[in-house]
């Protein structure tokens, strides 16, 4: 166990960015088509393809989850993940035709800094579609936490936010892993402090092992806000190697959500676009009944929380001026 969401047998991660545009791309690439769903909980999502994951939709399986920054500019990012898909045979068959079935997410990072001269009316093409691409093809077992992907962009509302991941063993054996882009309207740690929300959940000094504070005061509990609206949300995927049907996804991607209410204050604001994914690779069999399902859901919103704080202790600061201060910056050393 690496403590990444690639533990999840059947799941490769790719990642690309733009460090002048200060923005990127992550990409869940699974080896063989899966199970997936999506629970949106947030006031303020930027989706695609996320319709076809509610149960009753007829495509049960997906080939690739992307998730990017660009707000809506950046869901060109799967037009360039379909495409190294179809490159390589992947896709739903119609017709003789294959369609990769690619769902995603965005965030808002438009005001992070980075050149981003497309989305003012300039000439040059936005980079996401190129990235997508680029992600596909570094895809592979590791992957890089903090200022990379998804989360090179990313912000919070008191520090630099990033690309986390983390992976857990539920009770019933079977692996659970997630990976998320913090960019939260809110905070991932308390008050004016070190010590992250997420702390009851850490394994093994993973975040710092800061524990909590000695005692949490009114004035660590006052919310802490970033930008507007729009300019915020939190996007995930947890993945498991378990076989699940596409409403029992769909449970599973609720029930992660409660890590994102145990890692960032507040979560699932009108501001947020706050979405997790569910994927089931199904390598490991299904879980023995409703009881290995709640063993499942548990271990998938500890994993999410755990994943919040990895990546928002791992990133570090943008080169521009202004720019939110990382963890390790304010607070290590």
């Amino acid at each position: 166990m690496r403590n990444l969401i690639t533990d999840v047998r059947g799941v490769l991660i790719g990642q690309a960015h733009d460090p002048v545009a200060a923005t990127g791309v992550s990409v869940a690439l699974f080896e063989r088509p899966t199970v997936a769903s999506v629970a949106i909980l947030g006031g303020a999502p930027g989706t695609r393809e996320t319709p076809l994951l509610e149960p009753e939709m007829t495509v049960e399986h997906v080939d690739a989850i992307v998730l990017s920054g660009g707000s809506a500019w950046g869901l060109a990012a799967a037009d360039g993940v379909m495409s190294a898909l179809a490159a390589s045979g992947r896709g739903f068959p119609v017709g003789g035709m294959r369609v990769p079935i690619v769902p995603q997410a965005i965030l808002f990072d438009l005001l992070n800094g980075g050149d981003k001269s497309w989305a003012k009316g300039g000439e040059a093409e936005a980079p996401y579609r190129a990235l997508g691409r680029a992600a596909v093809e570094a895809a592979g077992p590791d992957l890089a936490l903090g200022t990379f992907g998804a989360g090179y962009g990313a912000t919070t509302a008191t520090l630099k936010g990033g690309l986390g991941s983390a992976s857990g063993r539920a009770a019933t054996g079977q692996i659970v892993g997630a990976m998320v882009a913090v960019n939260a309207v809110g905070s991932a740690t308390i008050g004016d402090g070190p010590h992250f929300w997420a702390a009851p959940y850490e394994r093994d000094a993973e975040f710092g092992g800061l524990g909590w504070p000695a005692a949490i005061t009114p004035e660590d509990l006052g919310l802490r806000f970033k930008g507007g609206t729009g300019q915020n949300t939190t996007i995930a995927l947890v993945a498991t190697d378990a076989a699940l049907t596409k409403a029992q996804a769909k449970r599973l991607a609720l029930a992660a959500h409660d890590g994102l209410a145990r890692a960032l204050r507040p979560a699932h604001a009108p501001l947020d676009g706050d979405i997790v994914f569910a994927a089931a690779t199904g390598l490991s069999g299904a879980p023995s009944d409703a009881f290995g399902l709640t063993e499942l859901c548990a271990t998938a919103a500890d994993v999410l929380a755990r994943a919040v704080a990895r990546g928002v202790h791992a990133a570090t600061a943008l080169p521009f001026a202004g720019a939110k201060p990382a963890w390790r910056d304010r607070f290590a050393g």
